[in-house]
């Protein structure tokens, strides 16, 4: 596998790229944590004859959630981030460079880095929500006419610049974007990085101090927890384990022929990409799944419905991006973006923990949150299921659960979060509301044995399989009842929670 992935490296490397600049440039890496289809490091690269890669562990996102105080970055996504970061800085390695890590507000790291080392221009990828732009704007106060700030973007498989409108004009229903963007824009290809990205700038070491530190999960005052053998899948964090993943699944497998028919399963390793914690961290572009999957795999392999989706996919990533520049802080807003107020939502506690720690009384909302806490991932089809439940059988405030998703997911972003919680709460840009999920419905149709009940709560191994889901006895009581129970009926159903 490792001979797999440095041979689809080096596909999307080039020996013929031209370098004309001058003097020292400050590669600020935030989240996009790759060499490959990095225009924001290419751009470092070419306006230099050096450069120093930086990434500053900002201390506020290991603090706490805006309203409800849970830890904003959990243990398990912080050690995929610091996984990620030793990647990093072996691939800048192998390619003449290092990483330089520091710990404290970028507005206070990068000013000193650039007098220390003469740099003409900082460049970062561009974000969207106002905690990152609030850093941008206070880096740029605090380097003032020392040296540019260059913002590139590299979030989105389709650019902002090539959308057929402007953000202000974005549909507010994802099909109309989708279909808007699919016939007027175009993905551009992935940039192809120089195999040599060095140097350095001259007696780095002297100017800097340390540049091999990578900090430990006790430096960020979080204690390890130990791998969870249920996991189905275990996650690392980091560039090269995304191809891998890539490799193993497309390539290796051929799981993409069949992804459109198997997305909606719960339980093992190959039932959905699980590219989701990779794009949150930007160890890979989604240009890169892209022109595998739509390009190479399509010529290759075959060209179906699967092959198709998974772009499908990567669009509502997008038009959530879109969406958050759109309707900014309201997104994180109770109202929401429609700005809803005949909602009366509930705090109490007691629901919320009952949720929270996997213990309702219904096993398909317990064996989700369970596998949310012990995994930070939970299946496209889990995240709808107990979203709906919290919000319309226990009427529970949405942002409760998007803060403990943030808190959790190894996936976190912003904009996919709370862009997936407005609407599953009925307060989204979504036209459509009162939107629910029927438990009966959803575990006769997705988990008709238990088998996935059965193997995160271990107790229901012991019942019959038509069991598991409505255990008589020997299992928790139900916390609330439920707003609908009859399995036959079909309600009014979101869009899918969006990795």
């Amino acid at each position: 596998m490792a001979d797999a992935v440095e041979s689809m490296i080096q596909r999307y490397s080039s020996a013929g790229s031209s370098r004309n600049g001058k003097g020292v440039s400050i590669m600020w890496f935030r989240n996009d944590l790759r060499i490959v289809d990095n225009e924001a490091l290419f751009k470092a690269w070419a306006s230099s004859s050096s450069v120093l890669p930086v990434y500053c562990v900002d201390p506020r996102h290991f603090g706490t959630t805006h309203y409800f105080k849970f830890p904003k970055t959990g243990e398990l996504r912080a050690q995929f981030l610091l996984e990620s970061l030793v990647d990093l800085k072996k691939n800048l390695k192998k390619r003449g460079l290092d990483l330089v890590i520091r710990s404290g507000n970028p507005e206070f790291i990068l000013p000193l880095l650039v007098e220390a080392v003469g740099a003409h221009t900082i460049y970062a990828q561009e974000e969207t929500c106002s905690e990152e732009l609030q850093v941008e704007k206070a880096v740029k106060k605090s380097i003032g006419t020392k040296a540019k700030l260059e913002l590139v973007w590299g979030t989105t498989m389709y650019h902002l610049n090539d959308l057929p409108f402007t953000t202000a004009r974005l549909p507010d229903v994802y099909t109309q974007f989708r279909k808007a963007v699919e016939s007027s824009s175009r993905v551009r290809p992935c940039l192809k990085l120089p195999q040599t990205l060095g140097p350095l700038p001259d007696s780095l070491g002297e100017k800097v101090g340390d540049l091999d530190k990578v900090p430990n999960l006790s430096d960020l005052g979080l204690r390890p927890r130990e791998q969870v053998s249920l996991a189905a899948m275990q996650f690392t964090g980091g560039e090269t384990a995304a191809i891998q993943r890539l490799c193993e699944y497309f390539w290796t497998k051929n799981c993409l022929r069949n992804y459109k028919e198997t997305r909606n399963g719960m339980l093992g390793a190959d039932y959905s990409t699980k590219f989701s914690p990779w794009l949150a961290s930007g160890s890979i572009s989604p240009r890169f799944i892209y022109e595998e999957a739509s390009i190479k795999y399509e010529k290759e392999r075959t060209a179906n419905n699967s092959t198709y989706w998974v772009l499908f996919e990567l669009i509502w990533r997008d038009y959530f991006r879109f969406l958050s520049m759109k309707y900014g802080n309201s997104i994180f807003h109770l109202e929401g973006p429609r700005k809803v107020r005949t909602k009366s939502w509930s705090q109490d506690k007691t629901l919320f923990e009952a949720w929270r720690t996997g213990t309702t009384g219904y096993p398909l909302i317990d064996a989700n949150m369970r596998e949310l806490y012990a995994t930070g991932f939970m299946s496209n089809r889990g995240r709808q299921i107990v979203c709906s439940f919290l919000v319309r059988d226990m009427g529970i405030d949405w942002r409760m659960g998007a803060e403990w998703f943030e808190s959790c997911l190894l996936d976190y972003d912003p904009c996919s979060n709370y862009g997936n919680w407005t609407y599953g709460a009925g307060v989204g840009n979504d036209p459509r509301e009162d939107r629910y999920f029927s438990i009966p419905k959803q575990a006769q149709t997705y988990d008709p044995d238990g088998s996935y009940v059965s193997h995160w709560i271990p107790q229901l191994q012991e019942l019959p399989t038509d069991a598991r889901h409505s255990p008589k006895v020997g299992y928790l009581k139900k916390i609330v009842p439920l707003r609908f129970s009859n399995p036959g009926r079909t309600y009014k159903t979101s869009a899918n929670f969006r990795k």
